[in-house]
């Protein structure tokens, strides 16, 4: 009877001990696949924040070759009245006989293209003044991240934007999302010039390279959820050092943006980094175009 009882205990234990397991391993799952739905619900927003800028930025380059080719036709149209009305005093005609145009339509047509040198004027000046800022920017944050090395860190000029390219081992593990210390001092200092600089916006692109990520890694599918996890806590970091979260955009590129496109060790270590796009605000340039 006493056997009987004791193997009894025996498996009602068992049993507990499974259902507890199941428990746990069932709320553990329910978390993960909250975290990567809300992972792939950013990453749905970042490519359309992505698209909506591309767009915006199209929509700037065709209205400035458009003013471009007007003021060039502007330009031409007063060449070819000036050149008619030297030849017609030249040849002692009168200007209505020579031209076949009224003052009135020679005074519209000098206010007009007065009004559009103007504007042109105006565009170049706020063109010029961004320049100038974009070139102050690189110069500030180049100073500020003046101690760490350039194998680990550059900041280059490109397409009216600054580029601060920093490299994996400055600051994450193999894998991780985690940033090293070295790293974060770089990011803080960065943050300081940043917050200074209140007309600049910011984007956190998160690269990779092309080998896919270990298998069972918690809370990422693939290199797209590593670079932008890894987007995202470099944001986290220059938020809470002071950048205002509104002008900062955490993204992910995974293995699609190389700087090298061999399958060799050095090539791979090259293209993972981090990449922070900061870029001056155009408010003044939108508004002169939307006017014109």
């Amino acid at each position: 009877m006493k056997k009987h009882f004791v193997r009894a205990s025996v498996f009602m234990l068992v049993a507990s001990l499974s259902l507890s397991s199941c428990v746990v391993a069932k709320k553990d799952y329910e978390e993960l696949m909250a975290r990567k739905n809300a992972l792939e619900e950013d990453k749905a927003l970042l490519e359309q924040q992505k698209t909506d800028l591309e767009q915006q930025k199209s929509t700037l380059e065709q209205q400035k070759a458009q003013l471009e080719q007007e003021r060039a036709e502007l330009e031409q149209q007063k060449a070819e009245y000036q050149a008619s009305l030297a030849q017609a005093l030249k040849e002692g005609k009168t200007l209505g006989e020579n031209l076949n145009m009224s003052k009135s339509q020679i005074d519209k047509l000098n206010a007009d293209l007065k009004v559009r040198e103007q504007k042109l004027a105006e565009l170049q000046r706020i063109l010029d003044e961004k320049e100038r800022a974009v070139k102050e920017l690189r110069s500030r944050v180049s100073n500020a991240l003046l101690g760490f090395n350039d194998k680990d860190l550059t900041v280059q000029v490109r397409n009216g934007k600054v580029y601060v390219s920093l490299a994996e081992q400055l600051l994450f593990n193999s894998g991780s999302t985690k940033v090293d210390p070295k790293g974060v001092d770089a990011l803080k200092k960065l943050a300081q010039v940043l917050k200074e600089q209140k007309d600049v916006n910011v984007v956190v692109e998160g690269h990779t390279d092309d080998v896919p990520i270990a298998k069972g890694t918690v809370g990422m599918q693939d290199n797209w959820d590593l670079s932008v996890l890894r987007a995202t806590e470099i944001t986290r970091i220059l938020t809470n050092a002071g950048v205002s979260p509104d002008r900062v955009t955490p993204s992910g590129r995974s293995l699609y943006v190389p700087l090298d496109e061999a399958k060799t060790k050095e090539a791979r270590q090259k293209n993972r980094r981090t990449e922070i796009i900061l870029t001056p605000k155009l408010d003044e340039l939108f508004q002169i175009l939307e006017a014109s």
